[in-house]
This record gives C-alpha cells, structure tokens and sequence, in this order.
C-alpha cells in the first residue's frame, strides 16, 4: 500500500480513466451507468425543488478567469459524465487591467463577465453566478477584501447560491494566507469554506427558507490546486501526487485527455478557454505542449469530504466519486462518513477524543455494520464499534479515543475511518498536528492572527499548515519581538523560552521563564531582537534570499518542543532635512539632497535583459523639511517602453514607470493604510507631461484629485535615439499621507518598473525592499527615519476605495441566465412576486415594451442579440402595468452563441429591484415572457 495515502482500498476502484485513445469506451461507460434525461434543460430546472437548477460541482471564485485552470478538468466531467458544474464569481472584475481598450469600473466588468461566459462555455457550463461584490484593486488582505464586500452579505449570497444549485463537490482557491495569495482568492475561498459548512444549517441565514430555498449539505470541498509534486502526462494520476504536507489527500485530472465532443484534446480546450480572457492579456498565452507526456495535470486538495473518498488514483473522475458520482462496488452512494477530532493537536500520551457520525443516504436504508479507525504507526486507538442498521437520512454518532506516539513535533497525520457494511466498505479521514505539551511562536502579522482565529472558529486548523510565521528587522535596528507560549496538554506547566537566531543577529535576554501555565492557557513573552551586523545583505540581497531562520524552543517538564519561523531584515536609512528646500525642476543640486542615495537595482520581478541590472537601475535621494518630502530619483534605462495615452493614466506596471511607497506610522495591515505614488515618465508622446496618479493604497486614482500637492518634474531625452533613462524630481506633502508620519519608523520603498517592448507589459523590477510578496505587504518595505519630526500620534484616513460595481440586474446575460435557471441575481434576497412581460414590438428604431410588477421598484430593459446590447432603459416604476419605450440599433449581429446559450435573434432581459428582492424575465421580441 502506497504510504502516501493509506487509506482503505478494499471498495475502491482502481480503474484507470481518461486514458488516451480510451475515449470512446470511458464515453461509452458514463452513457451506460448515467442516463441523459429527455427532458430538456428548461424543464430539469423548473422540476427541480425550488424551482432552480441542480448542479454537480459548484467552483467559487473572487474575479472572472479564476476559474480558468480548472476548466479542462470540469469539461472532461462533463463530457464523460454529464457533471453540471457552475461558477459563483464574486465580483466582475471591473477593478483590474485592460489590455484590449481604456474601458473600466462596470463597463469593464461587463466585458470580463462576457469573457468568461465564453470561457466556460467550452468547459459545458451554462450557469455563472456573479455576486456584485466591488473589485477595487490588487491587494494580499482577506480582511480589506471581506471589509469591502461587506461580510456576511456577501457570505449569504453564496449560501443562497448553495442552496439554490444544491451542489455535490465545491471547488474554491487556497484559503490559507500564504505568501503571494491575492487577498480577493484568499476571502473568496474562505467564504467558500464557510459556505459549506453554513449551507445545511437551517439556523444560518434563515431567511432563504422563507424564499423556498431548503437547507443543503454540500458532501465534498476541494482546493484547486496542491503543496508538493505530481507528474505531468497520462500516467500522472496513476503515479500519485507526493503532498509537502503529509495529510494531504490530493487528486488529479490529466488534461490531455481527448475529446469525441470537440475532435480535439482538452488540453486544446482549456488554452481556447483562457484565450477567451482577452482584457486580461491572456489572448497572447502560448498553446499547450501537444507532446502527451508534457500535457498539465491539475491536482485538487480536499478541505474537507464528508463522503468516503476513492483512490486518488484510480482516475481523473475520483475527486467527485463518493460525492457527486459512486465508487464502484462501494458504500450505497450517499452514505455519509464524517470524521471529528475534538482538536487538530495531539500531545504524545495524551488521549484524544475523535466523533464518527455515519449518515445513511436520504433515499435508501444502510445496512448495520462497524467501524474501525486507523492511525500512524506508534499511535493507540480504541477497538472497532458497531454502527445499527440505519433507515433513510439516519445518523449515528461514534466516538473513539486517540493517543498520540512519539512523532517529532509539528508531524502532520491522519486518522481515518471506515465504515463496514452490508457487504461493502468505505474511508475518509481528519487531519492532525502532533504537539508539543507546551509550544511557543512568534505574535503572527496582524492578519496572519485574524485568520487563524477563524481556522480554529471553524475547526479547520488544519488550513494554518502552510502559513509562514515570519516577523521583520530592521538593518541595524532593534525591535521587540512578542512570543506566545501555549499549553497543549492537559497539565499545569512552567519551563522556558529561549531564541536561536544567525550570526549577525541577537536576543535579549537570551531565555525567558515562564510559570503556572494552565491546561490550553497562553502566556506573551517579549523579547528584544536586534541586527548587530550591518554588513549583512537586506532584502532578498541574501544567499538565503533573505529568509533568516529563527528557532523558537519551549522548555517543560514534559520534555522540550522546537519551532521554526522567519527573520527578514529589510533596509533602513536615515533621511536628512534639507538645508533649503528643492526647486523643482529635475536637476538634483548638491545643497538640495544631503546624504548618500539609496540604491534601486536588486530584481524584485523578472529578468532584466541580458540576464544582469545593465538594462535598468536607479538611484533614490530624499530628504524633507516640515512638511514634505522631496525624491531625486534618476533612472538608468537603455529602451523606452509603451508611452501610453494621457487618458490611460493608471496602472503604471504596463510601461517604463517609477513607484513610490510611504507607511506613514510602518505599521500599515495592508495597502489600503498607506500610500503608493506610481509616476510614468511621460504621456502622449517622449515629451509629454508625466502620468501621476495613486494605485491601489488609501485613495487610489489621478494625483490632482488623490495627492493635491504632489509635484512631479522630470528630464528626459526628446527622441528615442537619445534615451538612456530619465530623472524624476517629486514633491509628497505630508498632508496626503493617509496617517501622520512616525519619524522614528516610516515604512518606504521605490520599485522601478521596466518595459522593453511596446505591448503594454513591464518586463522587469527593480526596487530597495525586495521581498517576494512586497508590493502588498507594507511590513516588508524598507524603514527610514526622519530628523527634526515631532511626532504628532496616529491620525488615521479612512480608505477612500472605489464604490461602483457591475450589477447583475443591469447585466443582460445573466438576467437571461437568472430567468431561466430561477437562481435569484446576483445571489440577492428572492423576490416574493413575478415579473412579466405582458407585450414587445419594435418600430421606426424605437422598441416598446409592456411590463407587469406587483410594487414600486426599479426595471431595467435590455434588447440583446447575442452579442451586444442594441438599446436599453432604466426606469422607476409601480405597481401594476408599465409601458416603456428605448431607442433599439437596428444593426443586430444576430450571431447568437451556441456555447453560452445566447439567443441567435434579440430577445427581451428584464429585471427588477425592489426592497422585497430581485426578479428577471425573458421574452422573444414581439412576445411575452411565460
């Protein structure tokens, strides 16, 4: 048995599925054992319960294209087993870039919500459900993102989806706060994890009950996506996948396999699925490998299943098996294993309590049998129970008690159980840590701690496993350092703590007692830590890459536990006040910039060309006076990037630009508390003013209206023969700085970005602060401080973040989508009447339309062709009959869309908004809605 996964295999098939040239008889297989129902799609949705469509696999994403890497696998689901997977998308996007046109704000969403219809489209999936949460900007905080989409509202919009689609397997991106997870990925994963659990308990958002919508339990959650290595090709699945954190259960899906559907492999599928998200630039993506041994495989950790689980690799199709199709020879499908650990930790010696539940499913007895647990060699569990005969939907709950071996602490392990009966056997498992009895760390960032509550809140600790525990040093400075110790065992305990750190680095003191710490208790120890050799690298400038080790060591009478976290030292420098303030005119004077200039030339992102910084470095000189700063940055620069439009002043990572950060206090959570000044050189042409604007920090947008006061002056070559780099000269008042400054500490750095080409993407990055992870972690800049400041206390701004979203009632297509599947828009309240379309006719370019609503609200008509919108209104309206009328193009494509359901003539989209909810409708032109 392959110790990899020791989970039983006595009921798990080991077919080998989607094997190439094995199409026509996996196709064969699915159409013997999953019949294609004669009704048609209309009428599967409306004889569902609720009236709304029922789905296999629901992924939940935060933008339109998160998806995308998925998409081969759910199309082979759906090719091979008529898997109805759909997309919950958080928000439309309409925060992000646009390579394709200067559109923004919800044009832009609109589009991007048109591209990933398309998109899925070739994966078989009809239904996208965008949840009209704002996209604001690039950030790495889950909780700026869960501030921003408003928390639970957007949280009992994914449930009412849930509960309205009913889905079997949820797909979702990593919820853990790793390094380099986009904040919107990581929140929208999070309420992902939420949702599951929140869905079948009718206590949670009651309300969705009183719109018809039943309490449903998703059976399965998979992270899309693994820690650790699998092979490529099509014998990756059958090789199994080998996870850095060794209770991980992951499953794979070969992407080459071929499609009788679509002539093609779905490797080939999945690259015109991506093409598709063309404002995002992914139309120029290079095509897969068309060598099979090269072809992706894209793996899936579970979260959590309350299924029994089959052999991850038995196949492409054993992620869903046990939850959204059956294991072959099994436990009747539906039959529910549900494994609890009263904790993730396990102390050596101590016992555990861990909770069974067994489920029979809700359409068929289970016969009585036993169940048995299984745990690592070393470890003792109490013996094999009996489980009754179970009727319809029965449940019964186990308990068994767990004791831990002598593993070395922070041992990742399983416990898994499973449950014999009727002749057939099934396994799912619980995820463990073994602990020390008394472990100590470091105080986590601020939202490193957030989340760990809500992991423990959720008994989903397992999710903390890959989440770094690291904490900056400033060079040459010295900065307390918190340490919290815990108890794990169930005794009262006292010990030490002591600090290991590199050369070049030093505690003090260099132990710390701690005593009377009761069972579960934590107590906070504070240590001073300090970088005593300035000669060391900062930044990434390191061989280690500026990750200095540091061991933690808890010291007990039950023996010593040892933990591992990261140091990194980022740079500091001190800022000198100016003599006379600087004119500014993109000359540096020797009076204006005292002091040596700070050095931007380490990579921060990409390679510059050449394989060395010849083709791009700069030089920082600063300085202040009472009341601003003032930057001399001269940048060396061998081509001249994209010179983009004075209307396309944003986003300045496209082309040649500088980038400015200050946290005012150097203890910003997240951007959104400090300010980024992004500065493209010129505009319109080589001598054109400079693009000055904010991006993603406190106020983001054009300098005149975020930053008044900010001056920018710059020297640069007229012609591009001439150009070798230019010279910025920059003016930052302290007035629009979104927090008083701490002369002691403010958090700073400047990032060059670099493009050598003309299609609007920087190449290259070169910065001071250079840090994986930098441009949204404020911690990780560099620190400088300012002489002659006095230091007027915290004064926080509140972010000013952009407030306007796309909307899915002013969405044709999902209007269209809503009227046919009766999942409300947007995931919003369900309204409790009808809308109808009572009369349409267009005549001499004017459309005119007859609405019936019950109450007062808002209606919005769309004429949509398929492609675009040839004319619409918005209109406040009563009760009763409304007559509308709109100018209509009279130049329809007529085009339609096979792939995202889009009528081939212009059809009437109609939603209305009330304060009871939201309803759509759909009529043919010339005829009324049903």
């Amino acid at each position: 048995m392959d110790d990899r996964l020791p989970l039983s295999q006595r009921a798990m098939s080991r077919r080998t599925l989607f094997k190439a040239g094995g199409v026509l008889g996996v196709a064969a297989a699915a159409g013997a054992a999953f019949q294609v129902s004669p009704l048609s799609a209309a009428e599967q949705a409306l004889a569902a319960p609720g009236g709304a469509v029922k789905l296999n696999v629901l992924f939940i994403g935060a933008h339109p294209d998160d998806e995308a890497g998925n998409l081969g696998v759910f199309g082979q689901w759906n090719e091979f087993f008529d898997v109805k997977a759909g997309v919950i998308t958080v928000t439309r996007g309409e925060g992000g870039g646009n390579a394709v046109g200067l559109e923004e704000g919800p044009p832009l969403g609109m589009m991007r919500e048109a591209e990933e219809r398309k998109a899925v489209g070739y994966a078989g999936i009809e239904h996208v459900f965008n949840l009209d949460g704002l996209d604001f900007y690039y950030t790495a905080s889950a909780p700026l993102s869960h501030q921003v989409w408003g928390g639970d509202a957007v949280l009992g919009r994914i449930v009412r989806v849930v509960r309205a689609t009913r889905p079997d397997v949820i797909v979702t991106m990593n919820p853990s706060a790793v390094e380099g997870n986009h904040g919107n990925h990581q929140q929208a994963a999070m309420f992902a994890v939420e949702a599951y659990l929140a869905a079948g308990d009718p206590s949670r958002f009651p309300e969705h009950l009183a719109e018809g919508f039943a309490a449903w339990q998703p059976r399965r959650i998979l992270r899309a996506g693994a820690n650790g290595t699998g092979a490529n090709g099509e014998g990756g699945v059958a090789a199994g996948y080998t996870p850095s954190v060794a209770s991980d259960v992951v499953f794979g899906c070969w992407n080459g396999t071929p499609s009788a559907r679509n002539g093609r492999r779905w490797s080939e599928m999945l690259d015109l699925a991506r093409w598709a998200y063309v404002t995002q630039g992914w139309a120029e993506m290079a095509a897969s490998p068309t060598d099979p041994a090269k072809i992706s495989t894209s793996w899936f950790t579970v979260i959590h299943s309350r299924t029994p689980l089959a052999d991850p690799r038995s196949g492409g199709d054993a992620a869903l098996r046990g939850a959204a199709l059956p294991i072959d020879g099994g436990l009747p499908f539906g039959t529910l294993i549900d494994v609890r650990p009263a904790r993730f930790e396990a102390v050596a010696g101590q016992s555990l309590a861990v909770d069974v539940t067994i489920t029979a499913p809700d359409d068929a007895k289970l016969a009585g049998g036993a169940v048995t647990l299984a745990v690592p060699s070393g470890w003792s569990v109490s013996g094999s129970q009996s489980v009754r005969a179970l009727k319809k939907g029965g449940s019964q709950r186990l308990t068994f008690q767990v004791t831990a071996g002598s593993d070395p602490v922070g041992t990742q392990a399983r416990v898994e159980a499973t449950l014999t009966a009727g002749g057939a056997s099934g396994t799912t498992f619980a995820p463990l840590r073994v602990a020390g009895a008394v472990e100590a760390t470091i105080s986590p960032l601020p939202e490193i701690r957030l989340f760990r509550e809500w992991t423990a809140g959720l008994g989903m600790k397992h999710l903390d496993v890959l989440v770094p525990e690291l904490f900056p040093v400033g060079q040459g400075r010295t900065r307390p350092l918190d340490v919290i110790v815990q108890n794990f065992s169930d005794q009262v305990r006292s010990g030490s703590v002591s600090l290991e750190l590199p050369a070049g680095f030093a505690a003090s003191p260099a132990e710390l007692p701690y005593a009377g710490l009761g069972a579960g208790a934590t107590a906070t120890l504070t240590f001073d830590v300090a970088n005593t050799d300035t000669a060391i690298p900062t930044a990434n400038r390191a061989s280690n890459g500026g990750n200095w080790p540091v061991t933690v060591r808890a010291v007990s009478d039950a023996g010593t536990a040892a933990r591992s976290v990261t140091m990194n030292l980022v740079p500091a420098y001190a800022v000198q006040r100016a003599e006379v303030a600087p004119v500014l005119d993109g000359v540096r004077r020797d009076d204006e910039y005292p002091g040596d200039p700070i050095p931007v030339e380490t990579i921060w992102d990409g390679s510059p060309m050449g394989g060395t910084t010849a083709s791009i470095s700069a030089k920082t000189w600063i300085t202040h006076d009472d009341a601003n700063l003032y930057l001399f940055i001269s940048v060396a620069d061998d081509i001249r990037g994209t010179i983009l439009p004075a209307a396309d002043n944003k986003r300045q990572r496209r082309t040649d630009s500088v980038e400015i950060y200050v946290d005012p206090r150097g203890d910003a959570p997240n951007t959104a508390h400090t300010f980024i000044g992004g500065i493209m050189p010129s505009m319109d042409t080589m001598t054109g003013a400079p693009g000055v604007g904010r991006d993603r920090d406190n106020w983001q947008g054009e300098a005149a209206v975020t930053a008044p006061g900010m001056e920018v002056a710059v020297r640069m070559a007229p012609t591009a023969a001439e150009y070798a780099g230019y010279d910025l000269e920059v003016k930052i008042p302290f007035s629009v700085l979104p927090d008083n400054l701490d002369p002691a500490h403010v958090g700073f750095n400047v990032v060059v970005n670099d493009s050598d080409t003309q299609n609007k993407a920087a190449q290259n990055r070169v910065g001071w602060s250079t840090f994986p992870g930098m441009r949204a972690d404020p911690w990780r800049w560099g620190i400088i401080t300012l002489d002659g400041i006095a230091d007027a206390g915290a004064g926080p701004k509140d972010p000013t973040l952009p407030d306007t979203a796309a909307r899915s009632v002013a969405s044709p297509q999902s209007i269209l989508q809503s009227a046919g599947d009766q999942v409300p828009l947007g995931g919003s309240s369900k309204a409790d009447h009808a809308l109808k379309v009572l009369s349409s006719s267009v005549s001499g370019g004017i459309a005119k339309v007859a609405l019936q609503t019950p109450r007062a609200g808002t209606a919005r008509v769309f004429l949509w062709d398929g492609a675009k919108v040839l004319g619409s209104t918005e209109k406040a309206v009563g009760s009763g009959r409304t007559d509308v009328g709109f100018p209509v193009s009279t130049t329809a494509s007529g085009t339609g869309d096979s792939l995202t359901g889009t009528p081939a003539s212009p059809v009437l989209a109609v939603s209305f908004e009330s304060q009871s909810g939201v309803s759509a409708a759909r009529a043919p032109l010339g005829g009324r809605s049903r």
